[in-house]
């Protein structure tokens, strides 16, 4: 790929994405595989006024190797110096850039179970410095290619990683105008947004022809948001690139009915698939899985709110993730290819006058509490949504898979 390019992608996610500004601390997460691209994101970042830009890295092999010989309890254990850390962003609140390359396969032969503990276990720990921040820092989770994802999703090819990063790019909208389609794209997502939030919706039906027929709860004092958000100082950012979703934080305590995902969830580096999802009372009673069973019961019994829906989120089939054919094995792709719903934690930025409430006070209205956040994918070309309304109104919200308005 052209470095010019890849400049303008960079320069995309630290102004767009991340909303760099005059003396803010920046870090970075990424892993190894990409060490050019992210120099020229540090570099966009230092040239829109950061006072200081840290790179994380992180090395899947790596992790797979302590998977392998750690015990859960070394793998749950969390170090004082990350608890220092961890204090100290509470104070500072660095901006901070996520960037995804994993192989989508690359934790198969892990230790579920294992897994799974150690990650209970550091949860605990570090869930409370997590919500002490939340809503209150800029952030932009945004992809690169590797190697390894680039041939799951181009096998054989001699360019494969060249071809990702040509789809990632054009379902980024950066294609050298990328402030202006952005500009675009957010000013549609907000128009959306305001005319779900004009409605007052208090219950939303999905169904489709393969079984779906889910009943979620609206939380009165909730409403949908999609595209740019603004941090406490001001700061515009937009967390993901790509992004399609108008989304909000349901009543956890409401979905009802059977749900069938139409994507595979891709789960600690493992591949979930051909699961159906029966909820009762807002939990999920029943499971079944075609692919990767016991991994989705870990999932769900992570802690008590990752079997209860933190998400639904309306994306039309049309979407241009969609639109290129492909199945990333990525869920900030996929998700953005369909509708689609969350386990565990709840937004709680969709709550009007958030910054003025306590965590507290949020989930009583009904905002699910959880350490983990995992999106999987319901929609199809015959999803159909119809709301309804605090009047008692029922208005069509999707149609065939797409907006009805």
């Amino acid at each position: 790929m052209e470095k010019k390019v890849l400049h303008e992608y960079a320069a995309l996610i630290a102004e767009t994405g991340a909303g760099v500004r005059e003396g803010q601390e920046v870090q970075i997460q990424a892993e190894l595989d990409q060490p050019e691209f992210v120099t020229m994101l540090a570099e966009e970042c230092y040239k829109r006024g950061a006072r200081h830009v840290a790179v994380w890295w992180s090395h899947q092999p790596m992790r797979l190797v302590r998977l392998q010989y750690e015990t859960a309890a070394e793998l749950g254990r969390v170090a004082p110096w990350e608890e220092t850390k961890l204090k100290t962003e509470v104070g500072t609140l660095p901006t901070r850039i996520y960037l995804l390359s994993e192989d989508p396969n690359g934790l198969k032969d892990a230790d579920a179970e294992k897994m799974s503990a150690g990650l209970q276990l550091r949860q605990k720990i570090l869930k409370p410095y997590r919500d002490e921040m939340d809503g209150k820092y800029p952030w932009c989770i945004a992809a690169v290619p590797s190697k390894a994802w680039a041939e799951k999703l181009f096998p054989g090819c001699a360019d494969a990683e060249e071809k990702l990063w040509r789809a990632i790019l054009q379902t980024a909208r950066a294609d050298g105008n990328g402030t202006a389609n952005w500009k675009k794209h957010n000013a549609d997502l907000k128009a959306r947004c305001a005319y779900l939030n004009e409605k007052k919706l208090v219950r939303l039906h999905y169904t489709a022809s393969n079984g779906t027929d889910l009943t979620v709860g609206l939380i009165p004092e909730a409403r949908f948001c999609g595209g740019a958000e603004t941090a406490p100082d001001g700061t515009v950012y937009n967390p993901n690139i790509p992004s399609e979703e108008c989304f909000t934080s349901p009543d956890r305590r409401t979905a009802h009915g059977v749900v069938k995902n139409t994507k595979p969830l891709c789960y600690q580096g493992q591949i979930i698939d051909g699961f159906t999802l029966w909820f009762e009372q807002g939990k999920v009673v029943r499971y079944e899985a075609e692919t990767n069973g016991a991994l989705l019961g870990k999932l769900l019994k992570m802690d008590e709110g990752a079997s209860y829906l933190g998400e639904c989120a309306l994306v039309p089939w049309e979407s241009p993730i969609n639109q290129t054919g492909l199945l990333f094995y990525n869920t900030l792709f996929d998700e953005n290819a369909c509708c689609h719903l969350a386990l565990g934690r709840g937004f709680i930025d969709t709550i009007d006058g958030f910054r003025d409430r306590t965590l507290e006070e949020m989930y009583a209205l009904g905002v699910n509490d959880s350490a983990i956040h995992e999106d999987f994918m319901l929609g199809t070309p015959a999803l159909c949504i119809e709301a309804e309304t605090a009047s008692g109104e029922t208005l069509p919200i999707f149609k065939n898979g797409s907006w009805a308005f």
